[in-house]
């Protein structure tokens, strides 16, 4: 009812259907018509529309069809609100990358900018890394710089330390970490899932096109641990959990005009479901708009896609991720959502000599190549210190 309402409000604006004869015309009229019906079924799919659950997604409709072909980079909130934010967006000016990922919840759980938000300033500890949030969406806009805020969500020591009955706790009551001394957040909390989505609420009016989720997953080797530790939890599977928050989040995102992607092992797309940390690949392609596979060549053992040392053959792991992460999503058919992967530009030296290669121009073009032939055109590059290659043919 709601769309067929939405048409005929449409169709009333625009006095009718208009001069078959007149081409551009009926172009506008069947964009504006589409941009309604969108909306309407948006809507219809809200928060308090129907209860979350992992076995039934809505219908898939973009909240931004407009959007454009996504070619970005990842940007610390130090760098956006620092002296390198000038060089990188020349970076940007100067090819064809088009958008940043920036931290805004980062991965310690501070949110990184001067919130006057209340009840995040009350569970979180908010951190002016970027001072002036205004300017610098301000100077994005000036750029053309298409803006993703990168959200960590259930890797939150801050938001553990403030509110342990949100985490994990050891038998003698004291937080749980793991060994880098990092705390997470139960993803059972829907107290946790609102937290975050305030934060992609406010993310979304200052005018952010897109929220990233990253860490939407338990901490890894959780099924060994999880029978000592003290969390709430339902009778719902962890990997219907993890679903269940983003498909929640969309629901509430989906009408502000923004797009919900999701970061995930890259790996996940070649093996069955995570059960330990929750992480389904299948199940969370459904419910968003677009998903981030990490498929950094780096992150895969000897091996992989017959390779014995996949950080030297770029090409060859992207090209058997990208056919894995096709044959995955082939189950999720109009649920499919955009592919966008995470690429290396670093170099894992930590690999140790004879299993790692300096990456440079050769390696990024290399990797690229791979994903095109493969038929995705949309990436994202990391590079942790935002330091990237010069002269890539992007």
């Amino acid at each position: 009812m709601n769309i067929l309402w939405a048409i005929m409000v449409m169709f009333g604006a625009l006095g009718g259907t208009g001069d078959p004869g007149d081409t551009a015309g009926g172009a506008s009229v069947k964009s504006s018509l589409e941009t309604a019906i969108n909306s309407a079924i948006i809507r219809s799919q809200g928060a308090g529309a129907a209860v979350v659950n992992a076995d039934n997604p809505p219908a898939k409709v973009d909240p931004q069809p407009g959007a454009p072909r996504v070619k970005g980079i990842y940007v610390t909130a130090y760098s956006a609100g620092g002296e390198r934010m000038a060089k990188l967006l020349k970076l940007l000016d100067d090819t064809e990358l088009n958008s940043m990922v920036i931290d805004i919840k980062d991965d310690a759980g501070y949110i990184t900018y001067p919130t006057p938000n209340a009840k995040l300033k009350k569970m979180g500890k908010p951190q002016p890394f970027i001072t002036d949030i205004s300017a610098l969406m301000i100077r994005l806009k000036k750029h053309n710089v298409y803006p993703i805020a990168r959200i960590v969500v259930f890797k939150d020591t801050v938001l553990a330390k403030n509110n342990p009955k949100l985490s994990f706790r050891n038998p003698d009551g004291s937080l749980w970490k793991n060994g880098g001394g990092d705390s997470f957040v139960n993803p059972y909390s829907k107290e946790v899932w609102d937290y975050n989505i305030e934060i992609a609420k406010e993310a979304a009016k200052l005018g952010f096109k897109e929220i990233q989720f990253d860490y939407v997953r338990f901490p890894e080797g959780f099924e060994k641990k999880a029978g000592k530790l003290t969390y709430a939890k339902t009778d719902k599977s962890r990997v219907d959990a993890v679903a269940e928050f983003v498909q929640y989040a969309r629901k509430q995102l989906a009408p502000l005009g923004v797009r919900v992607s999701v970061d995930i092992f890259g790996y996940a797309a070649s093996v069955p479901a995570a059960e330990g940390i929750g992480q389904d690949f299948v199940k969370i392609s459904e419910n968003v708009d677009v998903i981030s596979p990490m498929v950094y060549p780096s992150h895969y053992s000897t091996g992989w896609y017959g390779v014995k040392d996949p950080d030297k053959n770029p090409y060859k792991v992207i090209k058997g991720s990208m056919e894995d992460t096709h044959k995955k999503l082939e189950a999720t058919k109009d649920l499919k959502p955009v592919i966008r992967p995470w690429i290396q530009d670093f170099t894992a030296s930590w690999l140790g000599s004879g299993h790692y290669i300096k990456y440079g121009k050769k390696q990024i073009e290399d990797q690229i190549r791979a994903m095109k032939e493969a038929g995705v055109d949309e990436y994202l590059l990391w590079n942790a210190s935002n330091r990237y290659t010069s002269g890539v043919d992007y």
